[in-house]
């Protein structure tokens, strides 16, 4: 038997769908608005976190 039929025998199963991409909606919303809201320097500054502490 294949997956899609054990997921049809669900009773509402939809709304799982929908709330998974409400979830990655917002999350990636916050992301973008984080994005424009930060300062460029301070961007410059965590790019650069991995590069600072380098040992020989």
């Amino acid at each position: 038997m294949k997956f899609i039929h054990y997921l049809e025998k669900i009773s509402g199963v939809d709304i799982y769908a929908l709330i998974s991409f409400g979830i990655f909606f917002l999350f990636f919303l916050a992301m973008l608005t984080w994005v424009f809201k930060t300062d460029k320097n301070k961007l410059d500054t965590i790019s650069n976190i991995p590069l600072d502490e380098q040992e020989s």
